[in-house]
């Protein structure tokens, strides 16, 4: 099995990881080609495309979420799903559109009880897109 479709309950059309780069214990990067076609340049913005920028904010959680699903299973109970719950610092640094490459660089900061405490650096062709502090906490999957 894919091992971005084994971590993350994501799919097409809000699987926003194409691969990953490398990883370790504490740290991931993945990167993202936004799609040329992607529909919602339809309406963002029309004759400037550009990509959202909570869309950016999303492929730097679920490189988060990733990293979460690669710690050792009794440090992650089995069908346990992370989920995003808190979001701080965001800062935009420069706009990305069709078929640019996104490369988030993810680390882990902190441990405590559940949560997992995040810093991502997201940038597109050398240049700094995003740095943003969010925290994801592995919870029991749905029944």
């Amino acid at each position: 099995m894919n091992p971005i479709h084994a971590a993350l309950p994501h799919r097409e059309p809000f699987l926003f990881v194409d691969r990953i780069v490398e990883r370790s214990a504490e740290h991931i990067v993945t990167e993202w080609d936004v799609p040329v076609d992607a529909p919602f340049f339809r309406g963002h913005y029309p004759g400037r495309p550009l990509v959202p920028g909570v869309l950016i904010c999303e492929s730097a959680f679920q490189s988060g979420a990733i990293l979460c699903a690669d710690e050792p299973r009794d440090a992650v109970p089995a069908g346990a799903v992370p989920v995003l719950t808190k979001i701080g610092d965001a800062r935009f640094k420069r706009m990305v559109g069709p078929g640019d490459t996104l490369r988030c660089d993810v680390t882990l900061t902190e441990r405590v009880g559940a949560a997992r405490y995040m810093t991502a650096r997201v940038s597109c062709r050398g240049e700094a897109v995003l740095r943003i502090e969010f925290v994801v906490a592995v919870t029991p999957g749905a029944a």
